[in-house]
């Protein structure tokens, strides 16, 4: 055990981007600050936010828990699961986009803001990326992908390949978690929406967990000589892993569906009957009642 806990792989590229990550953003809030205002459109907790996304990436692929993953299937979920529910959403929930813009030159911002504005055939494409329905399949695919038995081989066996599917599950979850609080910028998705969107997805989690929890043969031959140093057979090893991807995964899509479903009761929910009032031709009421509508 004490091995362990020595074992943090320090690997470079994961270093190098975390750490240019987080300089870039600190740079963009700092310029950002000093023009806006501290606290202004990018505040403290955001930034905390933002910074404990890094960390959890940064723990997740460089502390023992990725030395332990060569030999546990389910401390390999586990690495997974951190990127995917807990780092992507710490990561949209710090409304990074600003501070990465603000963070450029002022001459690079201006060459940005006329080509983006220029550019009409980008702003589709990236909109297309961003369709709550193409987020989803992509979200699901990659999950759905890299737990296949073969493509599992692949990236343990093969270091570059490992990068990918890690990038992979940390991209998509982004952008899914982007599509559900929609922190900057007009919402492409309501907040009823919202709570079928999570809801589905935590229904395929839940799906792939049961299969990985009751199946009666270990899938994944990386791991099958591996486990009995842990106290565990290929099989239990497998069984623990669906049970991490299915219960801790749940409570975490539960929190952003009641989220959701609150944000919409207090907005999207009461946006309709305010709205319903406006056509109603006027009435002879008296003057206070229709001063109490309108306020």
């Amino acid at each position: 055990m004490k091995a362990l806990w020595g074992a943090w792989t320090w690997e470079p590229l994961v270093g190098l981007t975390v750490g240019m990550t987080a300089c870039w953003y600190a740079v963009g809030v700092r310029r950002l600050w000093h023009q806006a205002g501290v606290g202004r459109s990018v505040g403290r907790r955001h930034a905390w936010l933002f910074a404990a996304g890094l960390l959890a990436v940064f723990l997740a692929l460089v502390s023992p828990l990725d030395a332990l993953g060569d030999a546990l299937f389910s401390a390999h979920m586990t690495q997974h699961l951190i990127l995917i529910v807990i780092a992507a959403p710490l990561l949209v929930l710090g409304r990074p986009l600003l501070p990465f813009v603000w963070a450029l030159p002022p001459s690079w911002r201006q060459r940005a803001g006329r080509w983006w504005a220029a550019g009409p055939p980008v702003r589709v494409a990236l909109g297309a990326i961003t369709l709550p329905g193409v987020v989803w399949v992509g979200h699901v695919t990659a999950l759905g992908f890299w737990h296949v038995p073969a493509p599992y081989g692949w990236a343990y066996n093969h270091e570059w390949v490992h990068v990918i599917e890690h990038a992979s599950f940390l991209c998509t979850g982004c952008l899914f978690w982007w599509v559900v609080f929609q922190p900057t910028g007009r919402r492409r998705l309501g907040y009823g929406a919202a709570v079928v969107y999570v809801s589905a997805l935590a229904a395929v989690m839940g799906a792939f967990a049961a299969v990985l929890t009751f199946a009666r043969t270990p899938w994944y031959v990386e791991h099958l000589y591996r486990t009995a140093a842990w106290g565990l057979t290929p099989l239990e090893d497998q069984q623990l892993a669906g049970l991490v991807m299915w219960i801790p995964t749940s409570v975490v899509y539960l929190a952003a569906v009641s989220f959701c479903f609150v944000q919409w009761l207090e907005k999207d929910g009461g946006a309709p009957r305010r709205r319903s009032l406006g056509p109603l031709p006027p009435t002879p009421e008296p003057s206070y009642v229709a001063s109490s509508v309108v306020s």
